[in-house]
């Protein structure tokens, strides 16, 4: 029985989390029947798919056998599981959950000819220094120095990916590396240090308290003046949506919006959406992370704009108010 026999399925790794559990419920929310690979854990991570019908939720170490047993059933895979705090210490762990792991659903995609999207990061630029262009040449991808284990490893897995292409080795029939830049949103309450400082900061927001953040120690930063490309989380998640039902160029892409905003414009939106007057209180950067901190990021665009998609992106003012007004100040917070 082929794929044309049966109502076709996507697998989300990762569809539990931040990006992957906003992506499930669209895809819910559509009528398409998703199955996930995550694990829960002992907190409330199972909110995050609570409000969506899914077919069959997988366990990381029954990956393999789930796909012998209902490989003929997938359509598309969206691969988004992987260790995402850019502070885990542990490099085992990284490499086998973000590059052999990610490795072997390539192989798989590319074996059953079945169409990939996968979570790179913004991580991969590092400092910046090299700039923030897509490019999935292996010659420019190789010049990329992340500044921590998990950006290593996203990195890592785009130059094997870049090889296997140009070196002519089986590809999935289209694939998509997303390098993913600051997002934010709802779905994210479960990740403690690592949610975005939206999500830390609303309740003093709320409470017309003042917001902690970091002072600058570049000198052409003032404080607050450290710029991201903040991107909501919906934003993301119709770009994957029309990759999959357009197929653009396979190869790697940015997604940012294209414009560095100041932590200071992220606070005033904040704070304008709850009607409260912002009030900072500045502190040191942790030198422990001092060194590594990155005060400029701007995704290129240019290379999905080429590829077709024209739909905007949101800046902060109207980004939070959304993710404010829809989720964080009603009584249930989760899409």
């Amino acid at each position: 029985m082929s794929r044309a026999d049966l109502h076709p399925m996507i697998l989300v790794t990762g569809g539990t989390g931040f990006i992957g559990s906003n992506l499930v419920g669209a895809l819910a929310d559509a009528d398409e029947r998703v199955s996930i690979c995550d694990s829960l854990g002992t907190g409330d991570k199972w909110r995050n798919i609570a409000k969506h019908e899914i077919d069959e939720l997988v366990d990381p170490s029954a990956l393999d056998d789930f796909l012998t047993r209902r490989g003929d059933e997938i359509s598309f895979v969206y691969h988004m599981g992987a260790i995402s705090a850019t502070t885990e210490t542990d490099a085992d762990l990284i490499a086998d959950s973000n590059l052999r792991l990610s490795q072997r659903m390539w192989r798989w995609c590319a074996h059953h000819e079945v169409p990939l999207v996968y979570a790179s990061s913004a991580a991969t630029y590092g400092d910046g220094a090299q700039g923030f262009r897509d490019s999935d040449n292996p010659t420019s991808l190789a010049k990329l120095r992340p500044l921590n284990a998990y950006g290593w490893s996203k990195l890592a897995f785009d130059r094997w990916v870049a090889r296997e292409v140009e070196e002519g080795r089986s590809a999935p029939p289209s694939w998509a590396g997303l390098k993913f830049f600051n997002v934010y949103g709802p779905n994210e309450y479960h990740k403690g240090d690592m949610r975005s400082v939206v999500t830390k900061a609303y309740p003093d927001a709320a409470a017309g308290l003042e917001v902690t953040l970091f002072r600058s120690h570049h000198p052409d930063y003032e404080d607050g003046g450290q710029m991201r490309d903040f991107v909501y989380v919906g934003d993301c998640v119709d770009v994957m949506l029309w990759i999959r039902e357009e197929q653009p160029p396979s190869g790697i892409y940015n997604l940012g919006t294209g414009r560095a905003q100041t932590w200071l414009e992220l606070m005033d939106a904040l704070y304008s959406a709850v009607g409260r007057e912002l009030g900072v209180k500045w502190v040191d950067t942790p030198a422990e992370i001092r060194d590594t901190y990155q005060y400029f990021t701007e995704a290129d665009m240019t290379k999905l704009r080429d590829a077709g998609y024209a739909k905007p992106f949101a800046p902060v003012q109207e980004g939070v108010a959304e993710y404010v007004a829809r989720f964080l100040s009603g009584n249930d917070p989760y899409r």
